[in-house]
């Protein structure tokens, strides 16, 4: 068997040799309620759920509205896919390196529910005890399914699919999970530290930002990036779609992260809105002064930055403080564009400069603007008199900031090592929707 047909048929070998090993493990009754779970709490959790995952077809409208029209499709498929890579990895032991028992703070031990054992009969999660763990473990899928859909947009035009599938499974195993558990887990080394992230501005965003910084980085340019042609926008209505979308789904995004229906998924909720409302009119605004007209686009994109931002902080800032918390994270991101725009890096469709600096904002403003007045089990920041705490965020931030960037590259590295991580230069300029998948999005006009 040649090289090449290894690589056709590995895949689907390891999918049939997953799906056999499955058949052999013992199936448990479901949970017993026993009167200890909250019916509000199950049913609030489980719409979370499905509105969290409704922002993974959000992104692919966000992401597929902005590229070429000869790369739409490829773009939207790469975040959805995660939804099947993630899932399946997932249940075989991507929750339990997350949320399995603690191996020295640093990763959840492979074993402790292998192919979900003792998910569905289990005791409920320590910091979940009105939910069953299944819901909990659920939920959390949703989270690990986004985050490598959001490395999409620095790499779209250029990736070759296959290898982006591979990416997708080792981002999840080696920088998601171990992430995910320094920082959610109550043995983990971030959390007993201190560090306070409340629906994912260091476990989502920032290493999501950072892998996508080190994708456009080992990717290198596009041709049309080199030749500075101006790439016009595929379908603006499918950007503010997508914007709909992830608005929308970001409500379970950071409510749902109360992990209860409760007074403090309620004041989430406002603070999301309140931060990504203050970021769309911050970054349009910010444009017109600068010379420039007001855009869909640009409001779209401020409000998705403002949504990353106040991630980390929604459960520990109060809703008038998040108003000043997505202006400031617009103004920064809207310029991080800007001067990315004048260098050599091309992050597609500024992956790093949104929700990686976004992420490291809504850090920093946790830091500062935390009170124990809105959540008692967090702290008080900066703004309340305590800077120990946000010392604490930075450090945090420092640690994710590189470990996420090392390990994504290096991942990057290895693919390029073992598959072409780039298309030809004669499939790119065809476009991935041809090249990649022998599918068009559309019509595609004669001067195009």
């Amino acid at each position: 068997m040649s090289k090449s047909t290894v690589k056709q048929f590995a895949p689907f070998l390891v999918l049939v040799a997953v799906a056999i090993a499955a058949l052999f493990v013992p199936s448990f009754p479901s949970f017993n309620d026993g009167g200890k779970y909250s019916a509000a709490d199950i049913a609030w959790i489980l719409v979370a759920t499905a509105l969290v995952f409704l922002m993974t077809p959000g992104l692919a409208f966000f992401y597929g509205g902005m590229v070429h029209r000869k790369n739409v499709i490829s773009t939207m498929i790469k975040s959805v896919v995660a939804a099947g890579v993630v899932s399946i990895l997932w249940v075989f032991v991507g929750y339990s390196l997350c949320f399995g028992d603690s191996i020295g703070g640093f990763i959840g031990n492979p074993m402790t529910h292998l192919f979900f054992k003792g998910v569905n009969s289990g005791a409920p999660w320590s910091l979940a005890p009105t939910i069953p763990l299944a819901l909990f473990a659920l939920f959390q899928l949703m989270f690990a399914i986004i985050t490598p859909g959001l490395v999409v947009g620095a790499v779209a035009e250029r990736i070759r699919f296959t290898a982006y599938i591979l990416f997708i499974a080792l981002f999840s195993l080696l920088v998601y999970a171990p992430i995910a558990h320094w920082t959610w887990h109550p043995e983990g080394f971030l959390f007993k530290m201190g560090a306070l992230d409340f629906a994912g501005g260091t476990v989502v965003h920032i290493s999501a930002g950072c892998a996508a910084l080190a994708g456009a980085l080992v990717l290198k340019r596009r041709k049309a990036h080199i030749e500075n042609q101006e790439i016009p926008p595929a379908n603006i209505p499918y950007v503010l779609i997508g914007t709909g979308l992830l608005w929308f789904g970001w409500f379970g995004f950071n409510a749902g992260s109360a992990l209860g229906a409760n007074a403090l998924s309620v004041s989430a909720f406002g603070t999301t809105n309140t931060a990504a409302a203050a970021a769309g009119l911050s970054w349009m605004f910010f444009d017109v002064i600068r010379g420039k007209k007001p855009s869909v686009l640009g409001f779209c994109i401020g409000a998705v930055v403002g949504l990353v931002a106040i991630t980390p902080a929604a459960g520990f800032v109060a809703i008038p403080q998040s108003i000043f918390i997505g202006v400031i994270a617009a103004i920064i991101s809207n310029l991080a564009v800007y001067y990315k725009s004048k260098s050599t890096l091309d992050d597609t469709l500024d992956v790093f400069p949104c929700h990686g600096l976004g992420g490291m904002v809504g850090m920093l403003m946790t830091g500062i603007f935390a009170t124990k007045t809105v959540n008692s089990a967090g702290a008080d920041g900066l703004f309340y008199g305590n800077a120990s705490f946000l010392l604490i965020q930075v450090k945090a931030l420092l640690i994710v900031v590189t470990y996420s960037f090392v390990v994504s590259y290096a991942i990057f590295k290895f693919i390029d090592a073992i598959l072409p991580l780039r298309v030809s230069s004669e499939e790119e300029e065809q476009g991935l929707d041809a090249s990649q998948h022998d599918e068009k999005y559309g019509r595609t006009p004669q001067h195009a």
